[in-house]
């Protein structure tokens, strides 16, 4: 139930999760802005950092859509996924940056060139995008044995079950992740029941690849105790880009991934409730209760229901005792101000 990344496992029960910073084409083609990506999310807390890595003529032709038409720039999807392009010698500083920082890098191919590439320059984890997943085994050679993380946005569960056969057979190491191909994702389309689901039908990690635009869905997926995160991370909701509303600022992603480090210290060992007890025990008296009493009384007074309360701190005759004090004898006089003590009673 773990994905082995090099000497490094996620996604065990009560383990640690996985927290990727999906960056996807928040760079516009911009290496610079790629790079500052890196450093701002391993500044935020991030495990790992991922790229899209697009080959427009090995991936695509000219009679692409759009998804949605966003560019002002770009005539063609075509030429769009060519402006998005790096050098390999560009996406190996990249890398080298990732691993400098920290940062497992994690790449998203679409076509067998761009996982050679990936391969190449040293990526740690294979990612196959939502819309890849039918074509796992036309996309990666059968050489390739890097860890694999499956997202399942138009997938059915058969689909789904025909991926995870495909990578099995590679005897790769993998993990699912539930993800709806809506951008942003309403919260009613996220689908946590899916993620318990891929939980129960198969023996590897889980999480969210969310398109919410908040922080809310991933928080609930670590909450349930899965140990994959996926989230588009953006420098701010007003930059250009496709993903801008899907994706959470840095602030945002930093309270992420804050709530992962949270979450592995809560579920890290059982609390043996009578030894947590023990271990507070000096701070009993200082939050509990003893006997007092609600009025001056002088010696000889036979205690009343109506004499008796209870008072701070707990360090006098213990609150459960109070029933037992009833009609019990004074011998010595006795103020409100201070509590019942057991010399005080015959």
């Amino acid at each position: 139930m773990t994905l082995q990344i090099g000497n490094r496992a996620y996604g065990g029960p009560g383990g640690k999760a996985l927290v990727i910073a999906e960056i996807a084409q928040a760079h516009d083609g911009s290496l610079g802005t790629a790079h500052a990506y890196i450093d701002a999310v391993a500044d935020a807390g991030a495990d790992a950092i991922k790229f899209q890595m697009h080959i427009a003529q090995a991936e695509s032709t000219r009679e692409e859509p759009w998804r949605t038409k966003f560019s002002r720039q770009d005539v063609t999807r075509y030429e769009y996924w060519q402006r998005m392009e790096f050098a390999p010698e560009h996406w190996q500083g990249l890398c080298d940056h990732a691993h400098e920082r920290g940062l497992l890098f994690i790449v998203s191919p679409f076509s067998r060139q761009a996982v050679e590439r990936m391969v190449a320059i040293g990526a740690d984890v294979l990612k196959i995008a939502s819309g890849e997943a039918l074509v796992l085994d036309g996309l990666v050679p059968a050489d390739v044995t890097l860890p694999v993380i499956v997202s399942t946005g138009m997938s059915t569960w058969s689909e789904i079950e025909a991926s995870v056969a495909a990578v099995q057979a590679r005897g790769l190491s993998f993990g699912l992740l539930q993800c709806t191909s809506q951008y942003p994702t309403p919260f009613d389309l996220v689908g946590l029941n899916v993620i318990d689901e891929m939980a129960r039908r198969f023996d590897c990690p889980v999480g969210l690849s969310d398109h919410s635009g908040t922080p809310y869905p991933t928080l609930a997926t670590l909450a349930r105790g899965h140990g994959l995160i996926e989230v588009h991370v953006t420098f701010h909701r007003g930059m250009f880009g496709p993903d801008v509303s899907s994706s959470l600022t840095l602030e945002e992603f930093a309270q992420v991934c804050a709530a992962r480090d949270a979450f592995a210290a809560m579920n890290a060992a059982p609390v043996d409730k009578d030894a947590l007890a023990a271990r507070l025990d000096n701070l009993r008296g200082i939050f509990s209760k003893s006997v007092g009493i609600t009025r001056p009384l002088a010696a000889g007074a036979v205690l009343d229901r109506d004499a008796l309360t209870l008072k701070k701190p707990g360090t006098g005759i213990p609150a459960a005792e109070l029933g037992s004090l009833v009609g019990r004898r004074l011998v010595r006089d006795v103020d409100p101000g201070d509590l019942l003590k057991r010399s005080d009673v015959e």
